[in-house]
């Protein structure tokens, strides 16, 4: 029996699939995202990320499965439904506006209003302000154009907006993808901020150690279809990341250097050539990893 109401998680998905005319996207994934957990959708390109994002987002309707919202089933047929039922999405390319300044991002397209339709300036700088450091995140002046920010900087503002909008469920598209070690480590340090006030967040990712720390539950896909679904107590990182990375994948292109190398060479005969060591380094990997016979 489904649960319904507050014994429900927040977002459900159960055999859910996706086609685009002959291509399958998305064939029988399932999950679920409960509040004060993080859900990590881990996949190489063209695993389904985007099509499940799509999904959940409401940009795109699933044509097989269900998809429930608090345990009432839901066809999403616009970003805006979503939203309604508090499902936010922060995308990779940051839909921002470089010159503006944070506040007035902060607002964009939900402006506050006074008498004659003016904007309430005030307000926004003070609330932008005040939300910025709820979520611990410290800057100079909420006046400074938002293109002055890092990387890790916007994605955190873009985080707080979620949350002050009335987001329960914060989906968020490879947030850490294009930052160094320092500003990936400040977003997930947001991330787990949100689940801490209670929030169901579903990140996606391709990096299993950005994954592992701060994940409750583990979604991987494979073109389009779930190969493990498992919480965090019955899955290690190394697992994970073999997972992940397909080890079986390494074993082979370790196999396809030795034989660009003319073979493997005798140890300590100091005639390793690049493609000999790198086959070494990534059969080496791949035992660790338990997907190989040793």
């Amino acid at each position: 029996m489904t649960a319904t109401g507050k014994d429900a998680p927040l977002v459900r998905l159960e055999g859910v699939g996706k086609d685009y005319g002959n291509i399958i996207a998305l064939r029988d994934v399932s999950l679920e995202v409960a509040a004060g957990e993080v859900t990590c959708v881990l996949g190489d390109n063209g695993a389904g990320k985007s099509t499940l994002i799509k999904i959940i987002a409401g940009l795109h309707r699933h044509d097989s499965g269900t998809f429930e919202v608090g345990g009432e089933p839901v066809s999403f047929a616009s970003p805006r439904a979503a939203l309604d039922l508090g499902i936010a999405t922060v995308y990779q390319d940051l839909a921002v506006v470089p010159l503006m300044p944070v506040w007035r991002n902060f607002f964009l397209g939900s402006e506050k209003r006074r008498g004659l339709g003016r904007l309430d300036v005030d307000f926004m700088r003070r609330t932008t302000k005040r939300q910025l450091d709820e979520m611990g995140i410290d800057l100079r002046d909420v006046d400074q154009p938002i293109g002055t920010l890092s990387g890790g900087e916007r994605q955190c503002v873009a985080i707080a907006r979620a949350v002050y909008f009335g987001a329960r469920v914060l989906v968020l598209d490879e947030p850490t993808a294009a930052l160094g070690v320092k500003q990936a480590g400040v977003v997930l340090r947001y991330i787990v901020q949100a689940r801490e006030r209670g929030l169901g967040v579903v990140f996606i990712t391709h990096n299993p150690h950005h994954a592992y720390p701060i994940g409750d539950r583990f979604l991987i896909l494979k073109r389009g279809r779930s190969i493990a679904y498992r919480p965090k107590a019955e899955i290690s990182q190394d697992e994970l990341t073999a997972l992940m990375a397909g080890g079986a994948e390494l074993e082979e292109l370790a196999h396809e250097l030795e034989r660009l190398a003319g073979g493997p060479p005798a140890p300590g005969s100091g005639a390793e050539s690049g493609a000999a060591a790198a086959a070494q380094e990534l059969g080496a990997e791949a035992r660790r990893l338990g997907v190989t016979p040793d």
